[in-house]
């Protein structure tokens, strides 16, 4: 009887399987990862040091040499980076020694690439890299050089000049004046929709927050973690300003606001 019900209970788990589409696959694949997040815990110092024991310098500089690259290769969509990825797919069987390859690979990219190396998230352990972003001086915001650039420093621009939170709409509307229309696919930005509410979010650049009892549900964005460690706000104040051809002191608040954020960072 028991038997017959393990086997029973087998079955209906396999057919569930089969009948799940892609969103159910994709939570699936999200709790494993958290799973594996929470089975990786930070090795202690004397862990550490017994790994380090084992394996030569050579190893360890080439271990250091793959986090590095495996950095490079997944900033390039300017996506975070999990803890538990690096682990799981480069560090594998030399996970005790975790703490001294990431001293290794923050100072080779803060002294050979020019790059910092933060972690955004310490619950979740995403980190990114970050650098001083900045849009072109001499083109125009929506030229063909660094056009995702110029659009998000014009979107940027939007939320710091409204006090740093702007409504969806307010960011179609202005993007619309500039020629860039959400129901049209763009030449150089494609789906812009999907750019603003899906890429830049993921990227960390903005930050999206459902309105509550909205119908049709509307969104709220504001500066997101990447664009607060890596963009300077005085170079997008001075940006707005040459886009509405005036002088960026005459926003006193945003200005006050701008260049006391700049002088603290420097101080840091």
């Amino acid at each position: 009887m028991a038997q017959r019900k393990r086997l029973s209970n087998a079955q209906t788990s396999s057919q569930a399987k089969r009948r799940s589409g892609p969103e159910e696959e994709e939570e699936e694949e999200e709790e494993e990862e958290e799973e594996e997040e929470v089975a990786f815990s930070l090795p202690s110092s004397s862990q550490v040091l017994r790994g380090l024991d084992n394996i030569s310098s050579a190893q360890l500089e080439q271990k250091t040499a793959e986090v590095v690259q495996y950095f490079l290769v997944k900033d390039q969509k300017k996506l975070p980076i999990r803890r538990a990825d690096v682990v799981k797919h480069v560090l594998k069987e030399y996970r005790n020694i975790y703490p001294e390859v990431m001293k290794r690979v923050a100072s080779t990219f803060d002294q050979v690439f020019g790059l910092k190396l933060v972690e955004i998230e310490q619950k979740s352990h995403l980190y990114i890299l970050i650098n001083n972003l900045e849009p072109p001086d001499q083109d125009p915001p929506l030229s063909e050089t660094n056009q995702k650039t110029g659009l998000l420093f014009v979107i940027l621009g939007l939320i710091f000049m409204k006090g740093g939170v702007v409504r969806e709409a307010v960011i179609w509307s202005t993007l619309k004046k500039l020629g860039v229309d959400p129901g049209l696919k763009h030449q150089q930005f494609g789906d812009v929709r999907k750019l603003l509410t899906d890429e830049f979010v993921r990227q960390r650049y903005l930050q999206s927050v459902r309105v509550p009892h909205t119908d049709p549900p509307e969104l709220d964005f504001s500066w997101g973690q990447r664009s607060e460690l890596e963009v300077s706000k005085p170079r997008v104040l001075s940006l707005m300003g040459e886009l509405h051809q005036q002088d960026p002191q005459t926003w006193t608040q945003q200005y006050r606001q701008a260049h006391s954020s700049s002088s603290s960072s420097s101080q840091r």
